[in-house]
Order: structure tokens, then sequence, then C-alpha cells
């Protein structure tokens, strides 16, 4: 498994080893003591999420404030997605940056992202399965969003704005300048 520092300190990409023989294909997702020595972190993941969506549909900038912040190790179980991690942390030299990856069934990537972000995805293939792991439960009163098209962060999502499928409830979220954070 290798696990690399994105721009964003605290949030890395990992690529796990992959065996394949004629059966197919074997590769250990996640492994915590590897990934608490390599993040230097000490993550418990409580909470397993999964979503299915179509081309376009784009979910996001999410976060939990407080208490129920979440730390999230996100991948893609079918299809291709471009996800996007949003550092929220007023103290951090990286505060109102992004760093987006592809991940995809493919390529097998996964995405840490950690508490103090806003994380978002924009599906590319024609449909995905999106799947994701939380270090804390989720609290509705806790959620907090920005607009995906905010444009102090000029986001590139990779498919025009028209084409892009979005929730009534994330097309009304605030700039990130009059985001809760």
């Amino acid at each position: 498994m290798k696990i690399k520092e994105t721009k964003l300190k605290g949030c890395f990409e990992i690529e796990p080893s992959i065996f394949e023989d004629g059966r197919g294909y074997f590769f250990e997702s996640y492994n915590q003591k590897k990934f608490n020595e390599a993040a230097n972190e000490n993550v418990n993941f409580v909470q397993d999420n999964q979503s299915f969506s179509r081309k376009g549909v784009l979910r996001g900038l999410h976060y939990q404030t407080g208490a129920f912040a979440q730390a999230k190790l996100v991948r893609v179980l079918e299809g291709t997605v471009l996800d996007v991690a949003v550092d929220l942390r007023q103290e951090s030299p990286t505060f109102k940056q992004y760093v987006s990856v592809e991940l995809s069934a493919e390529n097998k990537k996964q995405l840490f992202i950690p508490r103090g972000f806003a994380h978002g995805f924009v599906v590319l293939s024609e449909t995905a399965i999106f799947f994701y792991k939380c270090d804390n439960f989720y609290n509705k009163e806790s959620e907090g969003g920005i607009i995906f098209n905010d444009p102090s962060l000029n986001i590139d999502w990779q498919l025009p704005e028209k084409e892009l499928i979005v929730s009534d409830k994330d097309i009304v979220l605030p700039s990130l300048e009059n985001a809760r954070i």
C-alpha cells in the first residue's frame, strides 16, 4: 500500500498493492495499523456509507462541525468520480485550498480526508458506487456545506455546469465566505 500526502496537510491519497492472477485480483483496502503509522494519525472508523449515482451527479461540498466533525476514507467500487477535498481549517497554511483526485473501480485509489475539510464528488462515468468510512457518527445539527461552484474556490469539476445534477439541498448551500465553519 502506497500512502502519499497531498498538497493539503493530513489529506492522503492511498494506492493499494494489487495481486492479480488468472482468477482475478486481491488487495487489502484498509489496514488500521498500516494507515495510522503512515498517516501519523490514530483514526477509528465507526460508520460506513455507500451511494449510487449516475453521470453528472454532484454531491457536496459537505462537512460536519464541532464535536461531530468527521474524517473520511473514500473510494469507488464501480465507475469513476472526481473527488474533492477543501481545507476549512482556519489555522492551516492551505486554508481555502482544495485537492481533487480521480477515484475509480479501475485504479482502486482512495482518499483520506481529515476532520476540518469539506468533501464532494462528481460522477464522471455512466454510473458509480461510492463508498466511505467515517470516524464519527452523522449529526444533522452539525452538518454544513459550501456551494459547489463557489468562485473563490474555482473548482474544475471536469464537466460543464449545465450537465451537473445537484440536489435541491446542495444547490442552495452558501458560499465559503458565508459558510458556518
